[in-house]
């Protein structure tokens, strides 16, 4: 973690003229700038993870259910009597863009 002065340099600020004041005020909108870029893709990251993560949860979830249903389900069979309510198979890589690959961040 960087760490950064939190006290602006006083004795600078009193003795600068106003063209130093200027760039001070400059640079320190810049930085603030960066760092609002920053915080904006981290928390993009942050929710496209925990998004990632909750949908993992809900996968967890959702193969214990069918371990645990009972052997014998009426309206599944029914369902699967029926021409076109046939579930889709999911694919392979159904979880590919929700970054399980780790590549250049």
């Amino acid at each position: 973690m960087n760490t950064h002065k939190t006290q602006p340099p006083w004795e600078f600020l009193f003795s600068a003229s106003s063209f130093s004041l200027q760039s001070y005020e400059l640079s320190r909108l810049n930085h603030a700038a960066n760092l609002r870029k920053d915080i904006g893709r981290l928390l993009d990251q942050w929710m496209e993870e925990s998004a990632c993560a909750l949908l993992a949860r809900w996968l967890i979830e959702q193969r214990e259910r069918s371990v645990h249903a009972p052997a014998f389900a009426p309206e599944k069979s029914a369902a699967a009597q029926t021409p076109g309510l046939a579930p889709d198979p999911a694919s392979d890589n159904f979880l590919a863009d929700c970054g399980m690959s780790r590549g250049p961040s």
